[in-house]
């Protein structure tokens, strides 16, 4: 298998092209109609190098709902900003119903900002949208960028989707507490893998995304936000999320019946952990 996921931006590419499928299927739970625009054929490169075992596709999209549902809830509770780190190739300033006076700043690597304003060039944002390029690894830089924000917002969501798990413990450390510090910043959407999920992921990952490895791996997920102030007020499991939007885990009948026979002889302490190995979590300030 050739590996064509050569750093952690190429699986923005990725992606892209997940929400791409989703939108060709005859129901999709979204559609993001400029998914394959950005994705393009490097994303289709890195698609025909996916195993078919592989469940990120599903979820890709099972965490796209989630975040849709949990930004809509935040701008009905007042939020007037959204500050989305690594943005990728994510379009939900175009495909979402939201509010004209919103801004929504996009935080990136200078050639994905420089990719997405090119492609995009011709398409409008139903909010108000601004993209900037930096590197977040530059913790000055994004200092000052966290401190001009704030001067000009009311109250901030912030949105690190696919990008915590590629950090070191002590990079989210910094940025958590850079976050805490910004008295404007009120939600932060944030990803959640269990210690079982990344053990499990670890060979697949190795097979086609070797060059973007998962670098965050506290013993204690909630303890670790917990001590660099913050603390979970929602917690949405994908396996639970997905049971209620009809979209179960897509696995081949062998594992299938595996996770059948093992459920049954499973304790219901074990039983729970399955079922809660991935999810996105919204944050606030303690």
């Amino acid at each position: 298998m050739t590996q064509t996921i050569q750093n952690v931006s190429d699986t923005a590419f990725m992606v892209a092209g997940f929400r791409g499928l989703e939108t060709e299927r005859s129901e999709p739970l979204f559609r993001d109609p400029l998914a394959w625009k950005l994705a393009g054929d490097h994303g289709r490169k890195i698609l025909a190098t996916v195993p078919k075992t592989f469940v990120g596709a599903w979820s890709v999209v099972i965490r796209t709902v989630i975040i849709d549902e949990f930004i809509q809830a935040a701008i009905a509770d007042g939020v007037d900003t959204i500050l989305n780190l690594g943005a990728g190739l994510d379009t939900r300033p175009y495909r979402m119903d939201l509010p004209k006076s919103l801004r929504w700043i996009e935080v990136d690597f200078p050639p994905l900002i420089e990719l997405k304003d090119a492609r995009l060039a011709d398409e409008r944002p139903n909010c108000q949208l601004e993209r900037i390029k930096i590197d977040l690894t530059d913790r000055s830089s994004r200092k000052r960028l966290f401190a001009e924000l704030s001067a000009r917002a009311g109250k901030i969501l912030v949105l690190t989707e696919g990008v915590v798990p590629y950090l070191t413990d002590a990079d989210v450390a910094e940025l958590a507490d850079d976050l805490r510090q910004v008295e404007k910043v009120r939600f932060w959407i944030i990803d959640y893998f269990s210690p079982e999920a990344i053990r499990y992921g670890e060979k697949m990952r190795a097979r086609f995304m070797r060059n973007a490895p998962f670098r965050f791996a506290p013993k204690d997920w909630f303890g670790f936000f917990n001590a660099h102030g913050w603390r979970a007020k929602k917690v949405r499991y994908i396996s639970e999320e997905a049971e209620r939007l009809g979209r179960p885990i897509p696995l081949p009948l062998r594992l299938k019946v595996w996770v059948k026979l093992a459920g049954i002889f499973a304790s219901a302490e074990r039983k729970e952990r399955m079922k809660r190995f991935a999810a996105y979590v919204l944050l606030i300030p303690k």
